[in-house]
């Protein structure tokens, strides 16, 4: 089983660490509850997250193993695609250790632990969520090779994991951790300025992602159950347009 070797060294957090966290922490929850998915909302208590500490991967692992079989697996930063879907396939999230400091709390060029734990780890309590990031995982193991291919997962991962809405009872909420780990975006995607359609698949793979700024449109999705359901369509898309550009 791949493995990076590597373990969470707490002792390493600074003061200020600690203090960045509970920043970050408490200018979120202050406004999420209003905003987020009832399935981030109650994973976010089910895993323990509190304003008052850095979480401990090993005390999360606890939590999210019993939950749903997922761990956090440590890394560096960014890591190639083939490793990131190999953890993703063995029901393991890669994540950072270190924080970005004081003066770069509202930007950072490359995701810290703020945004890959408070972000993304509570929706891995959400077993239709989990399955679809596993089964996602097994499609994007197969297209490696073709810059077509990955290109189109990746849109896709955007638009759901990272920018992604959904219609929860309460309302328009959101689940995506590039929205639920930022500030101004939290507010930005509910608000009127951008564009809210229905989550297709196709329409996805074809549209590209923005990096330096606020999304323009977001996909809206009625259940977590859907975003699983449409891997099929998905693979259909991918084997039928690589092979077409193949045979070019």
């Amino acid at each position: 089983m791949l493995s990076f070797n590597m373990q969470q060294d707490y002792s390493k957090y600074t003061p200020e660490d600690q203090k960045v966290w509970q920043l970050l922490f408490d200018r979120q929850i202050t406004i999420l509850p209003q905003l987020a998915s009832k399935a981030y909302l109650e994973g976010i208590k089910a895993i323990g997250f509190t304003r008052d500490y850095i979480p401990n991967y090993q005390d999360t692992n606890k939590h999210l193993m019993g939950i749903s079989g997922w761990s956090i697996e440590v890394v560096t930063g960014l890591i190639p695609n083939k490793e990131f879907f190999e953890l993703l396939l063995t029901k393991r999230f890669p994540a950072s250790t270190w924080l970005r400091k004081l003066e770069n709390l509202d930007y950072l060029e490359e995701p810290d632990m703020f945004h890959d734990t408070f972000g993304h780890i509570p929706m891995l309590t959400n077993l239709d969520f989990c399955n679809f990031l596993k089964g996602l995982s097994a499609i994007a193991l197969r297209f490696l090779d073709n810059e077509l291919g990955v290109e189109m997962i990746a849109r896709l991962y955007w638009y759901t994991v990272e920018f992604g809405l959904i219609q929860d009872p309460e309302g328009l909420r959101i689940y995506g951790a590039g929205i639920l780990s930022s500030n101004g975006e939290s507010v930005y995607s509910l608000s009127d300025k951008p564009a809210k359609v229905p989550f297709q698949v196709e329409e996805i793979v074809h549209t590209p992602y923005i990096r330096d700024k606020f999304q323009e449109k977001y996909f809206v999705i009625q259940s977590y159950k859907e975003l699983y359901d449409s891997l099929p369509i998905l693979e259909k898309i991918l084997e039928e347009e690589t092979m077409m550009v193949e045979s070019n």
